[in-house]
């Protein structure tokens, strides 16, 4: 059996999967966020690996000798700092925080574009782990000087369980320090950091064991000693495994929190522009990523926020009736990041008159939010980016309507897997892959997750959202000055 770890921004997700990909049991465990400052958020890792040990003495219970490896997900980007004693030093600063402008600003206008393309693949955003460690630098000169071990979240779970000090390809993309291209440190870039690369953990792909877990740790949890520790890899990643999208086939369209458009890629290709994330993918391949900051939490708002209902069938059954063609919705409630890459846009609607309805409001929530999954979709046709089938996940693909929607706005066909577990049980696919299970990520999903439900585009629906498209796109371009 394989324990897949989802170690999220709010709780920890355990699963426990037989080599079938059955899965057994499931645990969660929360622990709190640290709001420094409005837009400072932070986190105690302390705190995360207390949440792990208590989820992993509840999920092994009764199947003690059963379990052959351990792996992970993880929230990415995050920083976490350990000295030479091995002491956390500060909290970390997690991917969400925004207080590294500034040091955005100089990476992506001092040290160039061009240059951070060039030897990372993507630009410098304020969620990335390079800004952070600049802005330690700057602002804690005395935290700065007792690094000894750079971290990402996940990875120090896995130091906690294994003593190795130990990263993956998908995770350190996220950092603004990999090579991405070639798969290793880029030496420039940490350079650029003030760090040495002995600071930074060995990298592995995201299937590999990196070693066993810790005899004492076994003992406690009854474990046999030869459990094997899988590194495993970033969220989005370990989820598109978790769906299947591991080869050029499938586009997995996330519709959580926040909203994901992740294609697989054989060879590696980033956006000349910089709009997209191009990483390593946990599969050993490697990924385009455009994200959209607000998704499902836009139906959120507008439902429980606005209506003060919980009663979402209600307003998507009169969505569902709704014929207004002229309403927009633009979904930046919290800023924009792909392609836009602006923290001080926000979200409208745009087109109301007299005659529209609750409904056709609800609808126009629904569609820009997919109009906005579709400017990533464009840069990735632009990049020769061919997927064919869109897989749908997260709470929002629940959602037959918004499910049709995406369809026919991306054009594509669209399905939903045997799959419902997300991150977590990636991550445990990853560790039967890298219990030598199966042969390869691919093989290990191509047994494991199967198509349920097909939905295919209507033509004149496509047709219609074109043309509705083609006017969302202009929306930003005229606004934008509105929110400096």
């Amino acid at each position: 059996m394989y324990i897949g770890i989802d170690l999220g921004t709010s709780s920890v997700k355990l699963l426990l999967m037989q080599k079938n990909g059955d899965v057994v049991k499931t645990v969660s465990k929360d622990y709190p966020l640290i709001f420094v400052k409005e837009t400072w958020i932070e986190q105690e890792p302390e705190a995360w690996f207390s949440s792990v040990q208590e989820g992993l003495k509840e999920i092994v219970k009764g199947y003690e000798k059963e379990i052959s490896a351990i792996s992970f997900s993880g929230q990415m980007h995050g920083l976490v700092m350990l000295d030479k004693d091995d002491n956390v030093i500060r909290p970390a600063i997690l991917w969400c925080d925004q207080r590294t402008e500034k040091e955005c600003i100089y990476l992506n206008e001092k040290i160039g574009k061009e240059f951070l393309l060039q030897n990372t693949g993507n630009v410098a955003l304020t969620g990335f782990t390079l800004p952070k460690i600049l802005w330690v630098k700057e602002n804690e000169p005395e935290n700065f000087s007792k690094i000894s071990k750079v971290m990402l979240p996940k990875d120090y779970i896995a130091y906690k369980l294994s003593g190795i000090f130990a990263t993956d390809v998908s995770d350190a993309s996220g950092m603004l320090t990999l090579d991405v291209k070639n798969r290793k440190w880029s030496s420039e870039m940490i350079e650029i950091s003030g760090l040495k690369e002995e600071n930074f953990a060995r990298v592995y792909e995201s299937y590999e064991s990196i070693g066993n877990i810790k005899n004492k740790i076994a003992k406690e949890l009854s474990l046999n000693e030869n459990v094997k520790i899988v590194i495993g890899g970033g969220d989005q990643a370990v989820g598109a495994v978790g769906m299947g999208v591991v080869n050029d086939d499938y586009l997995s369209v996330a519709l959580g929190t926040s909203g994901v458009v992740f294609a697989n890629s054989s060879n590696y290709v980033h956006d000349k522009d910089g709009r997209l994330h191009s990483f390593c993918h946990a599969s050993g391949k490697y990924h385009q990523m455009g994200v959209i900051l607000s998704a499902a939490s836009c139906l959120k708002w507008w439902v429980e926020e606005i209506n003060k209902t919980s009663d979402y069938k209600m307003l998507i059954e009169e969505a569902e009736n709704s014929e207004a063609k002229d309403l927009y919705f633009l979904p930046y409630l919290v800023g924009e990041r792909t392609p836009h890459n602006d923290i001080n846009v926000r979200g409208s609607f745009i087109g109301l008159n007299i005659n529209h309805k609750r409904g056709d409001m609800t609808k126009a929530v629904l569609e820009g939010v997919a109009f906005a999954l579709r400017d990533s979709y464009e840069i990735l046709k632009e990049m020769d980016i061919k997927s064919k089938i869109i897989r749908l996940s997260g709470g929002g693909a629940r959602n037959i309507l918004w499910q049709e929607i995406i369809c026919n706005v991306l054009g594509l066909e669209a399905e939903t897997v045997n799959s419902l577990e997300g991150p977590a049980f990636g991550a445990a696919i990853l560790a039967s892959a890298g219990d030598k299970a199966y042969r390869n990520v691919d093989e290990a999903c191509k047994e494991i997750i199967k198509p349920l439900n097909r939905i295919y585009p209507n033509e004149k629906e496509v047709e219609k959202y074109n043309k509705k498209y083609e006017k969302f796109k202009k929306l930003y371009p005229m606004l934008k000055e509105f929110y400096i």
